[in-house]
C-alpha cells in the first residue's frame, strides 16, 4: 500500500496494491502490521456499511469525549467526495477542511483521526462506503456540524436546491458553536 501524508497532521490517504487479470481483481485493504507502522496504533472494533443515492450529504459529524472516533474511509461502489474539517484548537490546520474523491474505481482510502468533523457528498448515482471505526457509537456524544457553515466555506459539488439531507443533518450547528478538541 502506498501512504499518502496531507498537509492535515494525521490524516492519511491510503492507496492500496490492485492486482488484476481477465478473472477479476484483488487487493488487501487493511494490513494491521504495515498500518501501524505508517500511521500508528489503532485499535478498530467495529465496521459499518452505509449506501446512500446522489446528492446526498451526510455530515460533518463527530463524537466527542471519550467517545471520539478515528476512522478508515473507504468506497466499495460509486463515487464521493469525502471531507474532513479540523477541530483541534493546538493544530496549524484549525477549522481548516480537506476534501479528498474516494470511489470504487481508485480504492483509495482515508484515514481520519481523532478530532476532525466527518461528511461526504455522493457525485455518483449511488455509493456505499465502508468504514471502520476504534470507538462505539454514542449518541448522546454526536455533534453534527452544518455542512454549509459560512466560517467553513466548503466547496460542495453540489447544487444547495439539490442536497438531500438527513433531519439530524438539517438541523447542524455552526461551526463557532462546535466542542473543539485541544
Amino acid at each position: 500500500m502506498n501512504y499518502l501524508a496531507t498537509e492535515f497532521e494525521g490524516v492519511w490517504i491510503i492507496e492500496p496494491k490492485i492486482f488484476k487479470d481477465e478473472r477479476g481483481y484483488f487487493m488487501e485493504f487493511f494490513k494491521k502490521a504495515e498500518f501501524e507502522k505508517q500511521i500508528g496504533f489503532v485499535s478498530f472494533i467495529q465496521e459499518n456499511e452505509s449506501q446512500s443515492a446522489k446528492n446526498v450529504l451526510r455530515g460533518l459529524h463527530y463524537q466527542k469525549g471519550d467517545f471520539s472516533q478515528a476512522k478508515l474511509v473507504r468506497v466499495i461502489q460509486g463515487e464521493v467526495l469525502d471531507v474532513v474539517v479540523d477541530l483541534r484548537k493546538s493544530s496549524r490546520t484549525f477549522g481548516r477542511s480537506l476534501q479528498v474523491k474516494l470511489s470504487g474505481e481508485n480504492k483509495r482510502q482515508l484515514y481520519v483521526p481523532k478530532g476532525f468533523a466527518h461528511g461526504f457528498a455522493v457525485l455518483s448515482e449511488k455509493a456505499i462506503l465502508a468504514y471502520k471505526v476504534d470507538a462505539p457509537y454514542a449518541p448522546q456524544s454526536e455533534v453534527t456540524i452544518a455542512y454549509n457553515d459560512k466560517n467553513l466555506a466548503i466547496d460542495w459539488p453540489i447544487e444547495k436546491e439539490h442536497v438531500i439531507l438527513s433531519e439530524k443533518d438539517q438541523k447542524g450547528i455552526a461551526f463557532a458553536a462546535a466542542p473543539y478538541f485541544d
